[in-house]
């Protein structure tokens, strides 16, 4: 049993719980911001107002201009828009997609994928990414800044420059770093999840002008890429997240990257235990390790019991229980994995003293998981 003297450890920040400032903004523009913006009347006029001001904070947020952002009900909805809508307008040039293997499971799902591989901390090979752009038939190039279950860091400047030099749009995904760490060079286009900065899922996408977007006729919301405009509640909220993660970003980084790097510590002096992904060039709240002779299935059981809620499994597939195609990719373990993704401050403010009962308590819970399926002998 979970320790009474203690209250639940929340380690899965991947969306995780809502700022307290970006809760409260959610819960007064219910008030409000509750009209469907393109109406006339006077509730539906102050809503467009709202959503604009929110809108506008969103797009400094990618340093980009109001006028270039669209709004999306989750971040994978803002990158499969700007996917499809990119791929769709140059579709007489070709339909492939040049991304890494270790990048979002839906964009490898999508049709005509080239997958460049990776080193052994996930970071892509740049030799062969210059090569693909270079191929016929190359629609865009999409590669997230940062990875989300490892939390290893792309190279964006330099594939941005290898993206330009070859005439290929670069979509960059920000699912897991925007807020948690500073933007890459200016693509082509960005998505963003607002979820990454203690906002609701909301998706963002930044659209740079001159980039080629196939859309719906303009009478559609969103500039023609979401088929229903936004609740502005949500927005509101979002851009709510985004402004309090902003002021604090230097700060926390430092202090989320010091108990990561207790974490790592932690999980690498114990026998049989893989701590994957950059130890310097990574995300400042994310780790991943793989315990040997075990699953991550029944360790997450195990942890979850003493008080901790943590995931296992690719960022990208949990739901379906299969091997982390990230792990798989840069020759990891890929069971009995464990990833942990710290929130912020000011969503755990106990949080320096829940890694240290974490780090206290791992051991033992990896021990007593390897004795209940009899490979603490192994």
């Amino acid at each position: 049993m979970a320790d009474p003297d203690f209250q639940r450890a929340v380690l899965d920040a991947a969306p995780g719980p809502m700022h307290p400032a970006a809760r409260e903004t959610f819960l007064a523009a219910l008030d409000a911001g509750w009209a469907d913006p393109r109406r006339l009347h006077s509730e539906g006029r102050r809503a467009a107002a709202l959503l604009d001001t929110a809108r506008s904070v969103l797009a400094a947020g990618l340093d980009a201009r109001p006028d270039e952002v669209t709004l999306h009900p989750t971040g994978s909805h803002a990158l499969l828009a700007g996917l499809r809508g990119i791929r769709q307008a140059r579709r007489r040039v070709g339909a492939t997609i040049v991304t890494t293997a270790v990048d979002q499971a839906l964009v490898l799902r999508e049709p005509d994928v080239d997958a460049v591989g990776v080193d052994s901390e996930g970071r892509l090979d740049l030799v062969a990414l210059r090569e693909r752009l270079a191929a016929p038939h190359v629609a865009l190039c999409v590669l997230a800044a940062a990875n989300q279950e490892i939390g290893t860091r792309q190279p964006i400047a330099d594939a941005l420059a290898a993206s330009a030099a070859a005439g290929v749009p670069l979509l960059v995904d920000l699912a897991a770093s925007w807020g948690r760490s500073p933007l890459p060079p200016r693509p082509d286009a960005y998505a963003a999840d607002a979820s990454s900065v203690g906002g609701p899922p909301l998706g963002v996408l930044a659209v740079r002008p001159g980039t080629r977007v196939k859309r719906q006729p303009v009478s559609t919301p969103e500039r023609g890429l979401e088929p229903a405009p936004p609740f502005v509640p949500l927005a509101l909220a979002a851009a709510e997240a985004w402004r309090q993660q902003e002021a604090d970003r230097e700060v926390e980084d430092r202090a989320t990257s010091a108990l990561i790097d207790r974490i790592r510590a932690a999980a690498a002096a114990l026998p049989d235990v893989q701590v994957v992904g950059s130890a310097t060039d990574r995300l400042p709240h994310v780790a991943t390790f793989s315990v040997l002779y075990v699953d991550g299935e029944t360790l997450v059981h195990e942890l979850d019991r003493r008080g901790f809620a943590v995931a296992s499994g690719s960022a990208c597939t949990a739901d379906t229980l299969e091997p982390s195609h990230v792990l798989a990719a840069i020759g990891a373990v890929t069971h009995g994995n464990v990833r942990i993704t710290l929130p912020t401050s000011a969503v755990a403010p106990h949080r320096a003293q829940d890694v240290d009962r974490f780090c206290t308590v791992l051991p033992d819970a990896v021990s007593t998981v390897r004795a209940q399926l009899g490979t603490d002998r192994l």
